[in-house]
């Protein structure tokens, strides 16, 4: 699971716009300004350590298209970052919020860090100085760009972001909207944690069911008894794992950066999970094999791969070699072209990247939107809706003379949750996008569902420029 140094994610995604802008009639200079990122900020910033010394730190916050604002993205710490990956997932985020209609442009930010070197106290100040580098700029805000959790970082750090934001703020009413992902004590959403796991789960499901489609792959519709193996084991995989279990499927291998676990007979992901927080490492796992070699796990036979790790894990080098049917792009772009023109030849389907994660950024939305009204989703209409469906059944009992029991009028006069909304919408959200993709993929009679994806993204963006009179 090793970047290579020399691998462009940005130039990758710019050929996978070139390729679907071939089937569209955009003018060169409109495709030009889609495809360039608008702002790029590098910085370097200090921090004095316990003992007196200092690191020096270099920080990125990518802006890739103002076509609609905010910006939308993550911020990973990770000492992979730089300015082509930030680049190349800024991009993403653009065409991803296009393709399942989030008005959202796309960004991404990010520290050349590894944080297991560093204690609490020391990410804290870290985020911290970060956050307000971006503040100094313009670089952050509720109207202008929104972050979010990426590889590195999760609900702490984007608590210590709207903290620091609202001090800087303090007269603006609507600053908790400056980032997403928050804890729900700071403004955030239920459902956030688990939102982009569960995305490809409804993702993955929508395309199993799809019986002409599994058909030319010579399996059967729906989950049950789908054979998966997943890389990474992280908040999405494992959240992916979890639901496309309790589905039905079965996963039987997991592989991790150090070490995996390979079970034909299914593996328990909860119990995998645990045994893995506490030991941090698979080796000594009671049930099934451990794989030293976990990147061969790529390669082994399964019905759907899902890498959930990081960009450029099935290459060249290694595509001619993978069994799977069904690859669900989990991970920010895990395949690299060269890698998918082999792939297709051999008739695997790729759910991409662009679409198949969008969970996350989808329910960020939700939580951006909840942080404007500045009230909870539900809490206006829930009672009102319990107690119409209570009078409802009441009146369905009198016409019949059957009385309900407690189990199922509990059940039927239900109010819907903030988590029950957010899960509603996320599900309305990945249905349809996948199905706009696909449907787009055979009118064009095209074997790619990325370049499908790309060219319903590219008309919506192109769609918001050409409104606004700046191209012909």
């Amino acid at each position: 699971m090793v970047k290579k140094t020399d691998y462009s994610l940005f130039d990758d995604v710019c050929g996978f716009v070139d390729e679907a802008a071939e089937h569209l009639d955009l003018h060169p200079g409109l495709l030009d300004q889609i495809k360039e990122c608008n702002s790029i900020y590098k910085f370097n910033f200090p921090l004095r350590n316990n003992d007196g010394s200092y690191e020096i730190f270099t920080g990125y916050r990518i802006q890739h298209s103002h076509h609609k604002l905010p910006v939308k993205g993550g911020i990973r710490f990770s000492e992979q970052v730089d300015e082509e990956e930030v680049k190349g997932l800024a991009a993403l985020m653009t065409y991803k919020c296009a393709l399942v209609n989030i008005p959202y442009g796309g960004a991404k930010g990010g520290i050349r860090l590894d944080p297991l070197k560093y204690d609490e106290n020391q990410l804290e100040r870290i985020t911290r100085r970060y956050t307000a580098e971006l503040i100094k700029k313009n670089f952050i805000g509720p109207a202008i760009d929104v972050p979010a959790p990426d590889y590195g970082t999760g609900a702490r750090e984007m608590a210590w972001i709207v903290d620091t934001f609202e001090a800087f703020n303090p007269e603006l009413i609507n600053a908790k909207g400056c980032v997403t992902g928050k804890p729900l004590s700071q403004h955030g959403i239920d459902g956030r944690t688990e939102a982009t796991g569960q995305g490809v789960f409804y993702g993955i499901r929508e395309a199993v069911n799809v019986e002409e489609d599994m058909q030319a792959l010579g399996l059967t519709k729906g989950l049950r008894g789908k054979k998966i193996i997943v890389q990474g084991l992280g908040n999405v995989g494992y959240y992916s794992a979890k639901y496309l279990s309790e589905a039905g499927a079965r996963v039987i291998g997991v592989a991790e950066w150090n070490g995996g676990i390979w079970d034909e007979t299914g593996i328990n992901i909860e119990d995998l999970k645990s045994y893995q927080n506490e030991n941090k490492s698979y080796k000594g796992y009671p049930h099934g094999k451990f794989i030293e070699n976990s990147g061969e796990m790529l390669t082994y036979e399964c019905d759907i791969l899902i890498p959930a790790a990081l960009e450029n894990q099935i290459t060249v080098e290694n595509a001619d070699q993978i069994k799977a049917k069904i690859i669900g792009e989990a991970a920010n772009g895990p395949v690299t072209q060269e890698a998918e023109k082999i792939l297709l030849e051999k008739g695997v389907v790729i759910i991409p990247d662009m679409y198949l994660n969008a969970g996350g950024v989808t329910v960020s939305y939700f939580e951006w939107l909840k942080n404007l009204s500045r009230v909870s989703f539900g809490k206006l209409e829930k009672r009102y809706d319990m107690e119409k469906y209570r009078k409802l059944l009441g009146t369905i009992e009198n016409a019949t003379g059957e009385e309900f029991t407690q189990e199922e009028r509990d059940l039927l006069i239900k109010g819907a949750s903030e988590r029950d909304l957010v899960l509603s919408g996320l599900e309305e959200t990945m249905v349809t996008a996948y199905h706009d993709m696909n449907n787009m993929r055979k009118e064009k009679k095209i074997q790619s569902l990325r370049t499908a994806g790309f060219i319903l993204a590219l008309k919506r963006i192109a769609i918001s420029y050409l409104d606004l009179g700046i191209f012909p």
